[in-house]
């Protein structure tokens, strides 16, 4: 697993993810990136489960993307759609956090498109950590999102062994 945690404001969203693989009880690969840019630098993408499959499910969203002209939302419910029905894509261990200027979502094999209400999301074996940090800190701070998913993901990887504090980070400023 992994830890992807995206914040979304009113002017900026920021997606990140931490770089460790692991392959069964081991640490193989440190420098990992997890998160990617999609649809013209228009949205954001993150994904946490195993590589391979989170590689096939940005080429799939991608071409969803590009069918539904960029429209997140409906890309987001086709590509759930086809991942929940199709027979190998039911088989994908992967989960999304994917986001633009209008949404942020988190997509899952189970066909769960979720709208988190307070525009934080996190997924992996370290998004609840993550996850509460940045609450804790959206909240009761006046940190940017962007300084808030660093130290987020930071607390994750001193807790969760199988996230690690090499971090991927991105933003689109609205």
């Amino acid at each position: 697993m992994t830890t992807i945690l995206a914040i979304k404001s009113p002017k900026k969203l920021v997606i990140a993810g931490d770089g460790q693989v692991t392959f069964n009880n081991y640490s193989i690969k440190n420098t990992a990136k997890k998160i990617r840019r999609m649809y013209r630098d228009s949205i954001l993408s993150g994904f946490a489960g195993s590589a391979a499959d989170g590689l096939a499910l940005y080429e799939k969203l991608d071409k969803k993307l590009e069918e539904y002209n960029g429209n997140l939302k409906k890309a987001a419910i086709e590509l759930a759609r086809e991942w929940r029905t199709d027979k190998i894509l039911r088989r994908l261990e992967a989960m999304m956090v994917v986001g633009n200027k209008d949404t942020l979502l988190i997509l899952s094999g189970n066909g769960d498109i979720i709208e988190p209400d307070d525009n934080i999301a996190a997924i992996g074996s370290g998004g609840p950590y993550a996850y509460a940090a940045a609450k804790a800190l959206y909240e009761n701070t006046n940190l940017d999102p962007y300084d808030i998913v660093i130290k987020s993901l930071s607390i994750a990887s001193s807790i969760c062994i199988y996230t690690n504090s090499n971090i991927s980070i991105d933003f689109i400023e609205f």
